[in-house]
């Protein structure tokens, strides 16, 4: 039987330049506020060297039993907006070093 993968990689395309994401971590709440945590995506250029993780606030708490978030149902047009504003705030896809960590705001800018 042929094993799926556990973090699917998505393609996207910004400004002529195409990246690939993948959802890094999905949403934790609690009532502590210090261990609240919202999704975070982790970004790379198709031919660049460095990443990105791109973190969300945590947002309202779903109901009781809601299913977890899937990487399929993040929008588009907010993980294009979130890499936009990794790049204006400074991220080079193609330099050397560590992964960056950015935060946004729930609209991704």
């Amino acid at each position: 039987m042929a094993r799926t993968k556990l973090n699917p990689e998505f393609e996207v395309e910004i400004d002529g330049e195409t990246y690939v994401w993948r959802l890094q971590r999905t949403p934790h709440w609690s009532k502590d506020p210090v261990e609240r945590h919202g999704m975070a995506i982790c970004v790379h250029h198709v031919e660049g060297k460095r990443e990105v993780v791109i973190e969300f606030p945590p947002g309202e708490q779903p109901r009781y039993g809601a299913p977890q978030l899937k990487a399929e149902q993040v929008p588009k047009k907010l993980v294009a907006a979130a890499i936009a504003s990794a790049l204006q705030a400074g991220w080079e896809p193609w330099s050397r070093g560590k992964p960056v960590i950015i935060a946004v705001d729930a609209n991704g800018g």
